[in-house]
């Protein structure tokens, strides 16, 4: 992962110095690729276009109560576009392609606490890393109850109104659909 986050261009300053915190943290040895690393850990996400990149890929997380992009956990993955992949089937049922394996967007993220399966979870940090994945408009979709409510394909300009994340719809969502234009 070192050596892939290295690689990445960043698009931004958030980026940047995202890029350079978890390329840090993982050149000091930490264990990142686990929960057990309560203040910090990897997820992946993925930005999922439909193949005319004219929409995208939504679910209605349980947890974050809000339209979100799809993704989860690395549990001791080190490939992170696997987990990307993963996620996307099992929160949606649909079967996507990378558009490129290479890292589309990298973010640090900070979850606020919350209770998951009757157990509280501390405020920490996903180190994520989200890929730009392919998957077919046309072919039926399914939500997974007990992570989210509803999964729909939205216009991409629509997919950033939905969420009532406003830091994410201003900082992440605007940035991988300004991200399209070169894809």
């Amino acid at each position: 992962m070192i050596e892939k986050l290295r690689k990445y261009k960043p698009y931004n300053e958030q980026e940047e110095k995202d890029v350079k915190e978890m390329i840090r943290r993982l050149e000091n040895g930490e264990e990142l690729f686990l929960r057990d690393n309560v203040s910090a850990h990897f997820t992946a996400s993925a930005w999922v276009v439909s193949p005319g990149r004219k929409k995208v890929l939504m679910a209605y997380h349980n947890i974050y109560d809000s339209w979100a992009w799809l993704g989860g956990h690395a549990d001791g993955e080190h490939d992170l576009l696997k987990v990307a992949i993963k996620e996307v089937k099992e929160e949606s049922g649909l079967d996507v392609k990378p558009v490129s394996e290479d890292i589309y967007s990298v973010e640090i993220l900070c979850v606020d606490g919350h209770i998951k399966n009757g157990q509280y979870v501390s405020s920490h940090l996903h180190f994520n890393v989200t890929y730009l994945l392919e998957g077919d408009d046309k072919l039926p979709i399914r939500n997974k109850p007990d992570e989210n409510e509803a999964v729909a394909w939205f216009d991409r300009e629509e997919a950033i109104e939905k969420s009532r994340e406003e830091w994410f719809k201003k900082n992440i969502y605007r940035k991988l659909n300004d991200q399209l234009k070169g894809a």
